[in-house]
């Protein structure tokens, strides 16, 4: 019997994860004729089926599935393979690929590629953008080497280092600085601003606003931290975000930045990644440079002269 190549059998991962020739074929940069013929010559190797196809859908068969699932733990001890080479190199250096919350990246990003330029100047750096449970799904499919989630993520396959904690905030109408510091009930009454479903940050601030059991009627989603200031900004409600967004997403939106005065709320940033990459030692080393990071971006900054401190904790950013 012909043994499948390696070609083939990420050919075929892509086709069972995107259920579709185009996709999987953009996924993996070839045409989707190019797919198409190594899917065929992967079924003749089999010897059967192993999709149904049909205009809108692929689906696999019985045997696909069976297929699709030793495909992929056969890709993920391969890149293994690859990472143990590595690991025997010495300093890190190739490619890296790693995952941020959406809720991190645009802040920390920068610093954190920038900080790893300077301790591994061989390093390739490949970030990707992504809400926690997508983030996860590649890790285990050894899609990403690491990933900088809010803790915990609750996944036994995988290695959790606490990195920060950083504090929330909330963001009124610029008019409401000098109204009193509202608590969690009294949030719950507001007009309150979250991210869509799926955004961890939205199921924390969700927590803390002790809305667990219903959600205001009047309550307003957004995609992006951005969208919610901007909203907040015309006078639409209030909303929390992470100390890190502060100095980036008020800069053109003025409003005021109230810090919560008892049981503020907060989050844990951490690192994740698989307990069985042999790079561990290296990815725990790279944890220490992006906790420095991290810790300096969540800080809350002095007052500056564009902001004053008024009495009840609020900060007026005009």
């Amino acid at each position: 019997m012909i043994t499948p190549s390696i070609r083939h059998l990420r050919y075929f991962d892509a086709l069972a994860r995107h259920g579709h020739f185009g996709r999987a074929a953009e996924d993996c940069s070839v045409t989707q004729p190019a797919l198409s013929v190594q899917i065929k010559e992967l079924e003749e190797i089999v010897g059967a089926p192993l999709v149904e196809r049909s205009v809108r859908k692929v689906r696999l068969t019985g045997l696909g599935e069976e297929f699709a699932l030793r495909t992929r733990g056969i890709l993920r001890a391969i890149d293994e393979l690859g990472d143990l080479a590595r690991a025997f190199q010495g300093p890190m250096a190739g490619r890296f690929r790693i995952g941020v919350i959406p809720t991190v990246a645009p802040y920390l990003l920068p610093v954190i590629i920038k900080d790893l330029a300077l301790h591994y100047p061989g390093l390739d750096l490949h970030p990707r953008e992504a809400v926690t449970q997508k983030l996860i799904e590649d890790l285990l499919e050894a899609k990403l080497d690491a990933a900088i989630v809010a803790l915990p993520v609750s996944e036994a396959s995988l290695t959790e280092v606490s990195l920060f904690d950083e504090e929330f905030v909330l963001v009124r109408p610029l008019e409401d600085a000098d109204k009193p510091v509202p608590n969690p009930e009294m949030l719950h009454e507001m007009r309150l601003l979250l991210l869509e479903e799926g955004h961890c940050f939205r199921d924390q601030a969700i927590s803390f606003c002790r809305m667990s059991s219903s959600l205001p009627r009047d309550l307003m989603e957004g995609s992006s931290l951005s969208t919610l200031v901007q909203m907040v900004s015309a006078g639409i409600g209030v909303t929390l975000i992470p100390q890190m967004a502060v100095p980036v997403e008020t800069r053109s939106a003025p409003v005021s930045i109230v810090r919560l005065p008892h049981a503020r709320p907060s989050r844990t940033i951490g690192m994740v990644w698989r307990k069985t990459n042999p790079l561990a030692e290296q990815l725990e080393r790279i944890a220490g440079i992006v906790r420095q990071s991290g810790m300096a971006a969540s800080r809350p900054p002095a007052p500056a002269h564009q902001e004053s401190e008024k009495p009840n904790g609020t900060s007026v950013l005009r």
